[in-house]
């Protein structure tokens, strides 16, 4: 059978977890027909999205494609989720209550003592400091996608972060690329009048807004040439409430180079870089050539900061014609980059 195209009939139950601190999460659990004969797989969205943004209306998705290989899939929404209750997070509290507890579950869920991570953007950084603290140690295999240790964006995202987060700080708490459908403010009309003004890359006004957010593409976060026009139309309900508070910890990680904690929280490091890594987890580092959210450069940094503690044991792939979830999400995703995540899940050294 060719699984490269291959949707199978899915079960899906969702499991609620209670995050440490005691802010309600849940997981995603989704399985084909069969028994799965692998391990567990656990999906880990970015910041403003949902556990759903692996499962774009593609011929085969992520999760299609793990559970036609025989893998547990779990998908986790965790506090960044839209799904969820809005809230003031940032990744020092998704490293210390939310993902620890997230894979707790799936190991008392399931039986299995080790299971394997797919990481993406700020899930993947809030991810890595779990696993740099030691919080994680049933993680074996991690593939972390757009950035982890090393956030580095490009220029005009930097200016914009250090010297229009201020100002904006003043008028609102957050940000939701819905104000491109509807703007219940003053503040959320301007900010829609200001990207519909200078954003004319496409008639999406969310895929619109996702850029100016997040980036300094047009757009940011994917080639339009990578998705299909049904993705393009179901990412309006996929990006909404996103905190100020995140923006103002990645702005302070991007100016010292790498990520630092801005909470005083147990067992976790202020500086995720000035000492080894507590764990022993294989991790691939994947990175789209064309990502204006956080460039390439980011996953080099820090694929190279791995590989002189153990060398030869990490990988890096840089994918050409990619930028940031089109990864995920690329009508050809299937073909182009999903086998190289299977490869890098089935690789035992």
């Amino acid at each position: 059978m060719d699984t490269k195209f291959y949707t199978p009939s899915l079960q899906e139950r969702i499991v609620s977890f209670t995050s440490k601190d005691g802010f309600p999460c849940n997981l995603i659990n989704i399985r084909g027909e069969k028994t799965p004969s692998k391990p567990p797989v656990l999906l880990v969205h970015g910041a403003g999205v949902r556990a759903n943004i692996f499962r774009a209306p593609v011929q085969t998705n992520l999760g299609d494609y793990l559970v036609a290989h025989g893998y547990d899939v779990w998908l986790e929404n965790w506090r960044a989720s839209t799904d969820l209750t809005p809230n003031h997070w940032t990744l020092d509290q998704a490293a210390v209550y939310d993902h620890p507890q997230a894979v707790k579950t799936i190991v008392q869920e399931t039986g299995c003592q080790e299971i394997k991570a797919i990481i993406h953007c700020q899930g993947s950084t809030s991810f890595m400091m779990s696993a740099i603290a030691g919080l994680v140690p049933q993680v074996k295999t991690i593939i972390s996608n757009a950035v982890s240790l090393h956030p580095i964006v490009p220029l005009p995202s930097s200016i914009k972060i250090k010297w229009a987060l201020p100002s904006v700080r003043l008028l609102t708490d957050h940000l939701n690329p819905q104000w491109g459908l509807h703007s219940p403010t003053l503040v959320a009309k301007l900010i829609s009048l200001y990207v519909s003004l200078t954003h004319h890359e496409c008639n999406n006004p969310v895929c619109k807004q996702v850029s100016f957010t997040y980036g300094s593409g047009f757009p940011a976060l994917w080639e339009h040439e990578n998705l299909n026009e049904a993705t393009h139309e179901w990412l309006k309900q996929e990006f909404a409430y996103v905190p100020l508070s995140f923006f103002a910890q990645i702005s302070d990680c991007i100016s010292r180079g790498h990520l630092v904690s801005v909470e005083d929280l147990p067992n976790l490091p202020q500086d995720f870089i000035a000492q080894p890594p507590q764990t022993d987890a294989r991790i691939a580092f994947f990175a789209g050539k064309l990502n204006r959210c956080f460039l390439p450069q980011s996953q080099i940094e820090t694929f190279k900061y791995f590989n002189a503690i153990r060398p030869n044991y990490h990988s890096l792939h840089l994918l050409h014609n990619y930028s940031h979830l089109d990864i995920f999400m690329g009508k050809n995703a299937a073909i182009d980059v999903f086998p190289l995540m299977l490869a890098e899940l089935e690789k035992t050294i």
